[in-house]
């Protein structure tokens, strides 16, 4: 496929999904980067080998999961034209991601109810991995909730369309790497001891 061939429009189009998906890979090498590193560190005697991972981590994997189905639905539901439910489930989708956040924050104060520090004295680099990768994955579901506002506030604008889904599918496509992306690191925390 000869990518200099098309409309300007299609050129467009084709230039704004490949810089998503540069930004998409640079986050996953970043990630692959952290995880890595967890992984070597594994291997000191300071580890801590039986941590339990808050409760408030898995039911915030529910929620973004639950996020990823209904803005799935709401970019189909514009597709076939039904811009109300778009718009509806655009809104839960938002109220899913802020959710998310609030639950991550939740199993922050969890795991400091049971000891477990970021830094000082009585943290472990277990413990600094874990909240380090919550967080930085956290700072990513914030510049999604601002890429959901933006397709939220557009869709209210009546921009969006069967034939105008640009916007739409790019915000879908970051939020739902950034489900897969917690999947994998809830994953990645609760089996690689």
């Amino acid at each position: 496929m000869d990518l200099t061939q098309g409309t300007a429009v299609e050129k467009n189009r084709r230039a704004k999904k490949m810089m998503l998906w540069f930004g998409i890979v640079s986050l996953i090498m970043g990630f692959a980067g952290w995880t890595s590193a967890y992984i070597v560190s594994s291997k000191r005697d300071d580890w801590i080998s039986d941590l339990e991972l808050p409760q408030a981590f898995f039911i915030s994997t529910a929620i973004i999961i639950l996020s990823s189905i209904t803005y799935f639905i709401a970019q189909k539901a514009v597709e076939k034209n039904n811009q109300k439910l778009g718009t509806i489930l655009l809104f839960v989708t938002l109220f899913f991601g802020i959710s998310f956040i609030v639950l991550q924050f939740m199993g922050f104060s969890q795991m400091l109810e049971h000891g477990y520090y970021f830094t000082g004295p009585t943290s472990s680099i277990k413990m600094s991995y874990v909240f380090l990768i919550a967080a930085v994955h956290i700072v990513h579901v914030v510049a999604g909730l601002i890429s959901l506002l933006v397709v939220l506030v557009q869709q209210l604008r009546g921009k969006y369309s069967p034939e105008n889904m640009l916007g739409l599918e790019l915000g879908a496509t970051f939020w739902h790497f950034l489900d897969f992306l917690w999947v994998y690191l809830i994953l990645f925390m609760y089996f690689v001891k």
